[in-house]
């Protein structure tokens, strides 16, 4: 029987077929210009549903799925890394394709592509915007139209983060791991005779420690304030096209989650928890000559935008001017990178 659960290793949200998905807190970009690929500051922390059944509001419960602290304007990103096999992974904000435009759908398509496809896309920091560029996941509440999906769907339903995996079909799964075999056993053989094999891994950015809990017993919680992802400024990322046939991948997925978006007050209310400090300065971390980072891969062909994406708008639009000073990082700070599971997620209806 397969396994379609989704379970939770620390923050991290292990779901079958072997995908791995991290939530990484990092600075928020100016919404103006093009920029490097911004740091991670520690992950996010996520816990179940089912965990806070009592606490969470009715609609969460019905949805299942998992949840996480976020502030108002922080941005995020998400990363892939510790993914074992490769999958492909639809991504939605508010169930609208950070990757196509499109509605969310529970099939894979190639025109417009509505996937990334793992380990080959390492991270994904916004929705797919501009050739080679994407535009920054933010934080915003829902009921002011500045969400991706408010901006192009007209509504604003669902907010949050959806995730969805295919595997390889069972043909394309064993000609991977044969091939896999087979460089396992050049590289022993490199290895004995004293060869040179292997190549150097992207750098981690400089992690932060997460915030302890504090108590327990939270109060009974009817609502919570729905918060779902807009856009800010815009970084010189890829979303990486698909070389694999179609034929390659499975027709159905194999799990799904649903990620609500959750205030810190309402987080703690929640969980009985601290949520994580407030987002890092920009201005400070930039002054005391930290990395950022330029990803660029010269063999990688990316998905030109689709237009449902390319007319969304960043949430400074709607909710106004972002008064934080920007100071650019020197160009020395900015660094080339490449040329045990717990329980099961509860799904639900969504």
């Amino acid at each position: 029987m397969t396994d379609t659960s989704v379970r939770i290793d620390g923050n991290r949200l292990l779901l079958p077929g072997g995908a791995a998905v991290r939530f990484i807190r990092t600075l928020r970009l100016p919404e103006t210009g093009t920029h490097p690929l911004p740091p991670g500051l520690g992950e996010f922390p996520v816990r179940r549903v089912a965990d806070h059944a009592d606490t969470v509001p009715e609609a969460w419960r019905a949805r299942g799925g998992v949840m996480l602290p976020v502030y108002l304007r922080e941005a995020m990103w998400l990363s892939f890394a510790g993914t074992t096999e490769p999958a492909a992974l639809q991504v939605g904000v508010g169930k609208v394709c950070a990757v196509s435009g499109r509605p969310w759908s529970d099939r894979l398509t190639r025109d417009p592509q509505n996937y990334v496809v793992l380990p080959r896309q390492p991270w994904l920091d916004g929705i797919n915007s501009g050739t080679g560029t994407v535009r920054q996941f933010v934080a915003v509440p829902l009921g002011m139209g500045a969400t991706v999906e408010g901006q192009v769907t007209g509504e604003e339903v669902w907010g949050g983060v959806q995730l969805q995996t295919f595997p390889l079909g069972e043909a394309a799964l064993a000609r991977h791991r044969e091939e896999q075999r087979r460089r396992a056993e050049t590289a022993r053989r490199a290895a004995r005779s004293g060869g040179a094999y292997g190549a150097a891994m992207p750098m981690a950015a400089p992690a932060a420690p997460g915030a302890a809990p504090a108590g327990s017993g939270a109060a009974r919680s009817r609502s919570a304030p729905a918060m779902g992802l807009g856009v800010g400024g815009s970084m010189r990322q890829e979303v990486y096209r698909d070389e694999r046939p179609p034929e390659d991948w499975a027709e159905r997925p194999a799990g799904r989650v649903f990620v609500h978006l959750v205030t810190p007050p309402q987080w703690r209310q929640i969980t009985g928890e601290a949520p994580p400090p407030s987002p890092v300065d920009r201005a400070a971390y930039t002054q005391a000559g930290l990395p950022w980072y330029d990803y660029y891969d010269q063999d990688a062909d990316d998905l030109a935008p689709t237009g449902p994406l390319q007319d969304v708008k960043p949430v400074g639009d709607w909710i106004g001017d972002d008064h934080e000073p920007w100071q650019a990082p020197a160009a020395h700070q900015v660094r080339p990178l490449k040329d045990a599971p717990g329980a099961p997620v509860e799904d639900g209806d969504w």
